[in-house]
């Protein structure tokens, strides 16, 4: 018996059809597979608590915000049905309705910490093969362009003046000063000053570990007078139990981002230039290596700065690179240059006289 033959598919069917597989985040590959061996495709609000268990504190605590913005805006959705043009209108209205911040950039950051986010999710979606890399969405979508960063050595008055202000005001000015000290010495980030434990304290050495992002890990010189700072304040705050955080308010309560926030936005009020230029703790990081550099050269700065991949910069990418990184004794040698304080670890017993900075301390 001879059955009809099918009329063939119009141009609108066809459009149709793929309108409505792309819907149900099914690939023309898709249906060529056995369905038995396909894994089930997770919606974002299932996947993306998934994703956040699996990565750094860091990197959850930069891309939590923007993957809450996924959920809410795709949150029933499968993770195979978004475009990158959805991808790109959901950054552009995150960028257009930013929550103002004092150090706010038109709102090019969240837009890129979105992109980031997704890439970031997505990523682990192909290792899970859950797509294939052809088929990511976020890959095929650009990041704005990142505006260069304000930041910029400060002079040595400047940081005089920071270092008065938060020592002189405040509702807790000694916590304050020891804050100011700690980034001062150690040129270290904010993540790693709020995850010190008193077992980061090397009291004889005069070291402290500091744990960063990227999930580095590095001990970092710090002057005689800082670790006795630090030991005290931890041993007057109840900091001093194994495993809890060290750096504390008087109530005994661990300190968080948000004395941060409070350290800097009191500074404007004392000092306009600090709010004009939206100064923050990274400008002493910026400060002090560029100070390190200077003086001591670009091994020992990176060092100092916790930077050990060898490829980065362009003095860094020679393989020569790989032969003059500078250790802990030449750190310990530019700090103690800048403190004026001899250190356990430093080559040599002799302190230069002190230059302006220097004199800081």
């Amino acid at each position: 018996m001879n059955h009809p033959q099918r009329p063939a598919a119009s141009a609108s069917d066809i459009a149709a059809a793929r309108l409505l597989l792309q819907r149900m985040g099914i690939s023309p590959a898709d249906l060529l597979q056995d369905p038995a061996a396909q894994p089930e495709i997770p919606t974002f609000a299932d996947y993306i608590p998934q994703v956040s268990r699996a990565v750094s504190d860091g990197t959850r605590r930069v891309y939590s915000t923007y993957w809450n913005h996924a959920v809410t805006a795709w949150g029933p959705r499968l993770i195979t049905s978004v475009t990158p043009l959805e991808i790109s209108q959901l950054a552009a209205d995150i960028k257009t309705n930013v929550t103002p911040r004092r150090n706010a950039r038109g709102g090019h950051g969240a837009a890129e910490h979105l992109i980031g986010a997704l890439r970031c999710m997505y990523n682990h979606a192909v290792a899970d093969r859950l797509l294939p890399e052809a088929d990511n969405p976020a890959a095929r979508v650009s990041k704005p362009r990142r505006q260069p960063s304000a930041r910029m050595a400060l002079p040595d008055a400047r940081l005089f003046e920071i270092t008065a202000v938060a020592a002189t005001t405040g509702n807790d000015p000694a916590l304050d000063a020891l804050l100011i000290r700690l980034h001062t010495e150690t040129a270290c980030r904010r993540g790693g000053a709020l995850s010190l434990t008193p077992e980061d304290l090397d009291l004889q050495q005069c070291l402290v570990r500091l744990r960063e992002k990227g999930g580095t890990e590095r001990w970092q010189p710090v002057s005689p007078t800082l670790t006795a700072h630090l030991r005290s304040h931890a041993e007057h705050r109840g900091g001093l139990d194994s495993g809890n955080r060290l750096l504390r308010y008087a109530t005994g309560m661990p300190i968080t981002a948000r004395r941060y926030d409070y350290l800097w936005d009191r500074l404007g009020e004392h000092l306009p230039w600090v709010k004009t230029q939206q100064v923050t703790m990274h400008w002493i990081r910026h400060t002090i290596l560029t100070w390190v550099e200077r003086r001591f050269g670009f091994a020992v700065a990176q060092a100092y700065a916790g930077h050990h991949d060898v490829t980065r910069g362009a003095r860094a990418m020679s393989s020569t690179g790989t032969y003059v990184r500078a250790g802990l004794p030449e750190v310990a040698a530019a700090l103690a240059v800048m403190t004026g304080e001899p250190h356990p670890l430093a080559p040599g017993s002799h302190i230069p006289t002190p230059t302006a900075l220097e004199a800081l301390f």
